[in-house]
């Protein structure tokens, strides 16, 4: 585990070279959750006056990359707003987890309360459309994968990619959670969901290494019986909604 101490540090000495008038930050991602390692990159989240711009940066500081989450104070409740829709709420548990580094008027405080409240209210629901279009097209993956030769490993692994995120979108949002990509998949998944999440995630692992895909394919569903069923006879989806 890389030092705690050093990285903010490190993030810190970031934040007063590069944005000396900055009205707090906080220091996020993998070191603050004991997960990092020494070519872990930083999250660090800077909050600036309204005269600035929201914005994400990705730069490199000390040999380190950091990737920088800059919003401006006015900004944060549009975008926290904008982060909650997007179901995975990326910046929302930066501010809720993340270690504070500077502060000095209390807007960092103030920021996570409203990072919390929002993370309190959950990912939005989705609408009877975007389940309707979940169901078909995790459908559609399942009953492919059930089909897909052993021959056809490229096409097989990229179906049992697909339907794990589908199936992880569906189950996550039947138990009102979070999601994730990349690494918080599976995390996020788990968290909602131990038992089919696990069952999902063995499944993906199947296809790899044994390209065997029907556990996956039961594990997808029995996902889909628990949001409705299959869906495939009757599904239409408008052109203009």
């Amino acid at each position: 585990m890389h030092d705690q101490k050093a990285s903010a540090a490190q993030a810190l000495r970031l934040v007063t070279s590069r944005f000396p008038n900055a009205l707090g930050a906080l220091l996020g991602g993998s070191v603050t959750q004991g997960r990092a390692t020494a070519t872990s990159d930083l999250d660090v989240a800077v909050l600036l006056p309204d005269t600035d711009v929201t914005r994400r940066e990705v730069v490199r500081h000390e040999g380190r990359v950091v990737e920088l989450f800059l919003n401006t104070l006015a900004d944060m409740p549009e975008f926290f707003e904008w982060d909650r829709a997007r179901r995975r709420g990326t910046v929302l548990f930066l501010y809720d987890r993340g270690l504070p580094l500077y502060d000095p008027h209390g807007h960092v405080r103030h920021t996570r309360e409203q990072a919390r409240a929002v993370l309190a209210a959950g990912p939005p629901p989705l609408t009877s459309a975007e389940w309707d279009r979940g169901r078909y097209g995790l459908t559609c993956l399942k009953d492919d994968l059930a089909d897909s030769p052993v021959g056809s490993r490229h096409e097989q692994l990229v179906l049992a990619d697909f339907a794990l995120r589908e199936a992880a979108h569906l189950l996550t949002a039947h138990h009102g959670a979070w999601t994730g990509i990349g690494k918080w998949l599976p995390r996020r998944l788990l968290s909602a969901d131990p038992v089919r999440g696990k069952a999902l995630l063995d499944g993906h692992r199947a296809v790899a290494e044994t390209a065997d895909p029907v556990p996956l394919a039961t594990a997808v569903e029995d996902v889909l019986h628990l949001v409705g069923g299959p869906l495939r006879e009757g599904y239409a989806q408008p052109w203009r909604s």
